[in-house]
């Protein structure tokens, strides 16, 4: 049974985006938004967002976007317009219309950059960020090997292919994931038409990316502007993105800093096992408490 709302909104150049919410009515709780990696979209946050929306006093709202070009979002006819900083403004539009201020983002990937470029155009949108595998440091190995993939997956004929295909392309770093769970992962690959997988974003995303190419700025100064935030980083114990080195540095950095590494997993983590989305929970409750006392303290005066 679908637990979440449809969203559709249009951007500021006309194009139709698309969100996933996950309700829970009169909640006192930070909201979340959820940013997903390069070619993602909103189907990977599925279990985390369930597991921190339960529909008791810990619920939280959970908001999950696809960005232009990814998953049910419209395509955009140039192609240059897949930059940071568009599907940056894209997301800070989302969030002015849902009054989504102080939220608790959680970005993968590029996710996470979106979030550290936010944190130095609106500070006023953080109250609390998680970063899934990505930091200000991005590995050239890494980026090398995604630049070589984005727009050159094969598109498999049935489920089953699909399943076998990022089976293939992911047990090298996903050494803990169970194989049962790659037919799920498929599908948040893939997206479903009339049964069998279609594509889930556009391929002409390959070009944007291979502009970027195969090095990266480092980004400490983005990531200084979220000093004012707490701030959980997240890390696949076999990712070639996120280094253990840069993960200690961003911990020396930032006042307020929390660590997970996730065990036989690499870029990005999945975000479904249990100790992961617990992790995360916690997290979130403990950056709650500004919020529900601020809340106790209003309902006093009033």
């Amino acid at each position: 049974m679908q637990n979440w709302n449809d969203i559709y909104f249009t951007s500021r150049d006309g194009l139709r985006l698309y969100a996933r919410h996950y309700p829970v009515p009169g909640s006192q709780r930070r909201p979340t938004v959820c940013l997903a990696g390069l070619t993602r979209n909103c189907r990977d946050f599925h279990d985390l967002a369930t597991a921190l929306s339960t529909q008791d006093n810990d619920g939280r709202d959970v908001y999950a976007i696809d960005y232009r070009g990814r998953g049910r979002s419209q395509h955009d006819p140039d192609w240059k317009n897949y930059s940071i900083l568009v599907e940056l403004n894209d997301v800070l539009d989302f969030m002015t219309m849902k009054c989504l201020h102080r939220a608790a983002v959680i970005g993968t990937s590029r996710g996470g950059l979106i979030t550290m470029l936010m944190g130095v155009l609106r500070p006023s949108a953080l109250g609390a960020v998680v970063l899934n595998d990505i930091g200000p440091v991005i590995e050239r190995e890494g980026l090398a090997r995604i630049v070589a993939y984005v727009g050159r997956v094969p598109l498999p004929a049935n489920w089953e292919e699909a399943t076998a295909l990022v089976a293939e392309m992911n047990r090298r770093q996903f050494t803990g994931v169970a194989a049962e769970q790659w037919a799920e992962f498929a599908r948040q690959v893939f997206s479903d038409e009339h049964g069998l997988p279609a594509p889930a974003y556009d391929p002409n995303l390959s070009k944007a990316i291979t502009v970027m190419g195969s090095a990266a700025p480092e980004l400490w100064p983005q990531y200084a502007a979220l000093s004012h935030v707490p701030l959980l980083a997240i890390r696949g114990e076999n990712s070639d993105i996120l280094s253990a080195k840069t993960l200690a540095e961003m911990g020396a950095r930032h006042p307020r800093f929390e660590a997970v590494s996730v065990r036989g997993q690499g870029h990005a983590p999945l975000l479904k096992d249990a100790p992961t989305i617990n992790a995360v929970r916690r997290f979130l409750a403990r950056t709650d408490a500004d919020l529900l006392t601020a809340s106790a303290q209003a309902a006093a005066v009033a």
